[in-house]
């Protein structure tokens, strides 16, 4: 990228509307122990320590997304997932501490109110359940509420599952120029970044961001590990999420495709597996670093996995995603 085209993509993302929620940067830090335990060195990005809530990687995003919302008058956030998810916590609480109404739309019945879904309310979100188990009623569902607020004259922002689109993506891309500068500071010169992924919008900016920050020469390949949804479709969520976001930031997209690998264990959203509660066990063991059970502990089972197939090559960065009401509720 010539010095012209990084000042053009500079000032292309900083139009961006952005709302500042996180205590940023979050640390990233040597894991001795854990590394000498699996014979690779790893390092944690803790963005477990984002610090809206009880924090998480959904805060970069949220700064994104809720900015947008504000730029274009919304009143009303709506979004929804599923009961556990730290997605709608946060949404939730972003959205109350900058005067918006949050809706969210959760697939299934109703269930007792534990975890994220009691933290919501206690924020005082409203929350709808679809009575379907699909978890694509969730977007039928919001879309369905939107159209309802408009006709009511209000002016509602909608998002997916996750937040997972191209403007929630810059909140990754921006993490990358962090992790650019504190890998510099400490000497560290990363081959892999590691992640669990779900509706693939982290991992989409992560890859957006090696495409801004190409100029900088961010190395390290982005290994994303899915806890719910089938590789290939993963693959490519993460493919369009992240050439949209370098649309926003003017860069031409990466030009290596995403790398996903699947679940060690069970793959169905919210649930559990031995893999990843044995990763979860060792990580807080060695480094006193919680991983939650359905999300972050899946991407230390898949690093684990792969460690033990001689398919890492270190130093790697770990990111530590948060989901720290999952650790308190059944899964």
């Amino acid at each position: 990228m010539t010095t012209a085209a990084a000042r053009a993509s500079w000032a292309a993302f900083v139009r961006r509307p952005r709302v500042r929620l996180g205590t940023l940067p979050t640390p990233l830090h040597p894991a001795p122990r854990l590394s000498e335990a699996v014979g690779v060195e790893i390092w944690l990005k803790r963005d477990d320590l984002t610090g809206l809530g009880l924090g998480g990687n959904k805060v970069r995003v949220l700064e994104f997304v809720l900015g947008d919302a504000l730029q274009r008058g919304a009143d009303t956030l709506i979004t929804g997932g599923g009961p556990s998810s730290n997605w709608v916590m946060l949404a939730a609480l972003a959205a109350r501490t900058r005067g918006l109404q949050p809706i969210l739309v959760i697939y299934g019945e109703p269930v007792p109110l534990v975890g994220n879904l009691a933290l919501a309310e206690l924020a005082g979100a409203e929350i709808v359940f679809t009575g379907e188990q699909d978890r694509a009623s969730v977007e039928r569902g919001i879309d369905a509420l939107g159209a309802q607020l408009r006709a009511q004259g209000r002016n509602p922002y909608l998002l997916g599952r996750g937040g997972a689109s191209a403007v929630g993506a810059l909140g990754y891309a921006a993490a990358t120029l962090e992790l650019v500068t504190q890998t510099r500071e400490q000497n560290l010169t990363a081959h892999q970044l590691w992640l669990a992924t779900g509706s693939c919008g982290t991992q989409a900016g992560l890859v957006a961001g090696q495409a801004w920050q190409a100029w900088q020469q961010p190395n390290w390949a982005v290994h994303g590990v899915t806890v719910s949804r089938p590789v290939s479709e993963c693959v490519q969520r993460v493919w369009n999420i992240a050439a949209e976001a370098c649309g926003l930031l003017e860069v031409p997209p990466w030009d290596q495709p995403p790398i996903v690998h699947p679940d060690t264990g069970d793959t169905e959203y919210g649930k559990r597996s031995a893999a990843a509660d044995t990763a979860a066990e060792l990580v807080a063991r060695t480094e006193g670093v919680f991983l939650d059970p359905v999300f972050a502990a899946k991407g230390m089972a898949g690093l684990l996995a792969a460690t033990a197939a001689g398919q890492v090559t270190g130093p790697v960065i770990f990111l530590v995603t948060g989901g720290a009401p999952t650790l308190f509720t059944p899964a």
